[in-house]
């Protein structure tokens, strides 16, 4: 497995990189945004860790660029960037975790691990079809793609991930457990309200407009997707 570690503290970085080859993963080191993204051009990664506060370029642009050309790989942003504004930026960005400084190398080692296994058990886009539909909304999960009555919304990484979420699992109520599970990963922090934060987010973007509502809170429960109620 190789890892691109992205940290401008050269004692950070040399922590990190003794303790993740110690469990085994072949380590990368860049210094700034731009000569990691160089070294994602040439080099097929695993997995990307990057803070956030870089030189040239800050963490959250650079996540963007990631993604830009490689969705599926992961990124867990490790930072002393901690508010939930914050945390929520880095998510938009395309963050698959999100840690603060100072953290526990254990708990690193845990997060990796469930990233990875996150991507190794997700279905690949060959295997499932590219589209999902209901009523007039359709969601190209290939080009990453929105539309409700054939107008394009455009959405965060986050957003995106989690409206396929709750379409692939419509007419039935979903918690914000088995949410925070499938869209951020088994260590999201669920006594935040980051969820029901997406949540209005989604209901702006893809409700607002229309007549009929899709996205439901059913209180004490979870939300649901279904136009039957």
């Amino acid at each position: 497995m190789k890892v691109l570690i992205i940290e401008d503290n050269a004692r950070v970085s040399a922590l990190l990189k003794r303790g993740l080859e110690s469990q085994g993963y072949q380590i990368y080191i860049s210094e700034d945004a731009e000569d990691a993204l160089v070294m994602v051009d040439k080099i097929i990664f695993d997995l990307v860790i990057t803070d956030i506060m870089l030189p040239k370029m800050n963490g959250i642009e650079l996540s963007k660029l990631i993604k830009q050309k490689n969705d599926e790989l992961p990124i867990i942003m490790l930072t002393a960037l901690g508010t939930i504004d914050e945390k929520i930026e880095g998510f938009d960005a395309g963050a698959d975790d999100y840690m603060v400084k100072p953290f526990e190398i254990r708990e690193l080692y845990a997060r990796i691990k469930a990233v990875l296994l996150r991507k190794s058990s997700s279905p690949k886009q060959n295997e499932i079809s590219s589209k999902i539909e209901y009523k007039n909304l359709v969601v190209d999960t290939k080009t990453n793609r929105v539309y409700r009555n054939q107008k394009e919304i455009s959405l965060t990484p986050k957003e995106f991930k989690l409206l396929v979420f709750l379409m692939r699992n419509a007419e039935r109520i979903l918690s914000r457990d088995e949410i925070a599970e499938n869209v951020w990963g088994n260590h999201f922090d669920t006594g935040t309200n980051y969820i029901d934060v997406y949540i209005a987010y989604l209901r702006k973007k893809i409700d607002k407009e229309f007549d009929e509502k899709l996205i439901h809170t059913k209180p004490g429960m979870g939300f649901i997707f279904t136009n039957q109620l």
